[in-house]
């Protein structure tokens, strides 16, 4: 999103400078296209890290009670897609214990280089997770920081 921002900026900042240059002569400077490596998020199913809810939450429209529970990335995106959105960064993750799913939610995927522009507080270290409770009591935010990339749950509570 910010990206599309600064690109937006940057358009109209070179529209205006056309248009002045068509007034008074001089040319505007060549823009220089940003390029950025396209972010990448695992392929396949990955087991990610336990987190334990401290309270009951719902995890796609169903009560997950609270617990320990190991979190795994599936393979599934998804949809409807965002506009704007690099494919594969919205996916499902399970709740899994003793080896049975017992809820699922759409995780977003935020690689490591990237987190400071989504997110303004402290992430986990590398290879641990965060469980808190978001300002205003509307949402349990489950944080992952793993293999470099951030996976962020939001589970409204039950």
């Amino acid at each position: 999103m910010m990206k599309q921002l600064v690109l937006v900026g940057a358009l109209v900042g070179a529209l205006g400078a056309g248009a002045y240059a068509q007034t008074t002569g001089h040319t505007a400077p060549k823009m220089q296209p940003e390029t950025a490596a396209t972010p990448t998020a695992p392929t396949g199913e990955v087991t990610l890290l336990p987190v334990h809810l401290t309270k009951a939450v719902k995890a796609d429209g169903k009560t997950l009670p609270a617990g320990t529970y190991q979190v795994r990335l599936t393979a599934q995106q998804a949809s409807p897609d965002a506009k704007g959105e690099t494919a594969g960064l919205e996916r499902w993750v399970e709740f899994m214990q003793k080896g049975q799913v017992k809820g699922r939610e759409v995780v977003s995927i935020v690689p490591q280089s990237e987190i400071d522009k989504v997110q303004k507080d402290t992430p986990p270290h590398a290879n641990a997770s965060k469980v808190e409770m978001l300002k205003g009591g509307d949402y349990v935010r489950v944080w992952i920081n793993k293999g470099g990339n951030h996976y962020l749950i939001h589970l409204p509570p039950a």
